[in-house]
């Protein structure tokens, strides 16, 4: 299994937010891989952490403490603070912080950030044109507004579990932290969207992103079905999604995901398997047609893959242009031969960790390139750094150190 070599690591970023500053008050992976995003795409990322560090640096797979796979996946790009919040020294080093950044994001619930001196009519005073981004699990305006949420709460309350559970003994999870995930891209889109406002005003802004209202939103789009309509009588869904069809098919060796989606590829393959009489029996070229009979179709092709191997179906469906291709496990993706070719995943040198693997921005830009220029950091590994940026002296951060203010 090879990867690409990571190119030598420029001394800056290149992306095109590189002058943009945002002060990271996020945690776990939903504000962090948000505001990496950010960071890939040029801005320089202060991540502020608690003394303890952010929790997941101890999830995943680590060689050091502190140091886990997930927190080496979602924090790169970014310079780390260490300040004790809840000393009101920490909280007046922060103050010193807010005027020199353009964007504030966190994924606190909103009380709990007031308590702390960051809420948005505070924040706003020390820096008026600040975009400040509340990475929350509900909206404010709704009854849920205080409630904890994970990602667990907001994959079931979302209604992506209970899609699972369709056709099946029990609901189930997606053994991803989708709605983080999700909800972080929603995150990092919102904040660009009013920094461009803001480029065009000068005006910051108060900008709201929930997770149960991101992904409910993100499910509904196809799944909105007779919703859509006043009086319809018919329930919310995608019928070619929840009554089944497309499933992986076992082949003579393996599992393939075969998808003939025309009617042309449906002739094609039912004439190259020499079961034209297949094509005979199904209105194949009307859609509306095909998409009601998807499920017989689709149990012919699984019934058909076990005839060959994996590697002669995905030949014959290249012949054919048929969309086609392997089962891939995760461990196997640093050799899928398309991620090879593009370099996705890159060999890299950590300052603390020694060789890792680690996969590259996957946005291309032509004349400002996202890339990785700085590996994820030790806990307050630029404390002092950031700290001098904003104008303190050697005797204050020597005295906020002695407080344990800062680290």
């Amino acid at each position: 299994m090879t990867t690409a070599s990571s190119p030598a690591s420029p001394a800056a970023a290149t992306g095109p937010l590189k002058g943009i500053r945002v002060l990271d008050l996020t945690a776990v992976v939903l504000g962090p891989i948000a505001t990496q995003i950010l960071a890939d795409f040029g801005a320089d990322v202060i991540k502020v952490e608690p003394p303890a560090g952010d929790m997941m640096r101890a999830n995943g797979i680590s060689l050091h403490p502190g140091m886990s796979s997930i927190f080496l996946a979602v924090n790169r790009n970014k310079r780390s603070v260490c300040i004790d919040l809840k000393s009101p020294a920490g909280r007046a080093a922060l103050d010193a912080l807010i005027p020199t950044v353009d964007v504030l994001v966190h994924n606190m619930r909103i009380p709990a950030a007031g308590r702390l001196g960051l809420g948005y009519e505070r924040v706003a005073r020390l820096r008026p044109d600040i975009v400040y981004c509340a990475a929350l699990g509900f909206g404010q305006d709704g009854p849920h507004r205080d409630k904890p949420a994970f990602d667990d709460i907001i994959q079931a309350g979302c209604g992506l579990t209970g899609l699972s559970a369709i056709g099946q003994a029990q609901p189930d999870y997606v053994p991803s932290l989708i709605a983080d995930k999700t909800a972080g891209m929603a995150v990092s889109n919102a904040i660009m969207a009013a920094l461009l406002h803001r480029a065009a005003t000068g005006q910051g802004q108060y900008v709201e992103v929930p997770m149960l209202e991101t992904m409910a939103a993100f499910v509904m789009a196809e799944h909105m079905g007779g919703l859509t309509f006043r009086g319809s009588g018919i329930k919310a869904g995608y019928p070619r999604l929840l009554e089944g069809g497309r499933k992986p098919a076992r082949t003579r060796d393996g599992w393939i995901a075969m998808l003939p989606y025309t009617g042309k590829h449906w002739h094609a393959f039912f004439e190259a398997v020499g079961r034209k009489d297949l094509s005979a029996r199904y209105d194949i070229e009307d859609r509306h047609q095909r998409n009601a009979r998807i499920r017989e179709l689709y149990a012919h092709l699984r019934e058909l893959a076990t005839e060959k191997t994996t590697a002669q179906w995905m030949a014959l469906c290249e012949q054919l242009d048929i969309p086609a291709t392997p089962i891939y496990m995760p461990d196997d993706l640093p050799a899928h031969p398309h991620l090879q070719a593009v370099g996705l995943f890159q060999d890299a040198e950590h300052p603390t960790e020694g060789p890792i693997r680690q996969v590259r921005p996957a946005t291309r830009f032509s004349a400002t390139p996202a890339n990785v220029y700085r590996q994820a950091p030790a806990v307050g590994q630029h404390t002092e750094e950031v700290l001098r940026e904003a104008g303190l002296g050697t005797d204050e951060i020597a005295r906020l150190k002695q407080q344990r203010a800062i680290v």
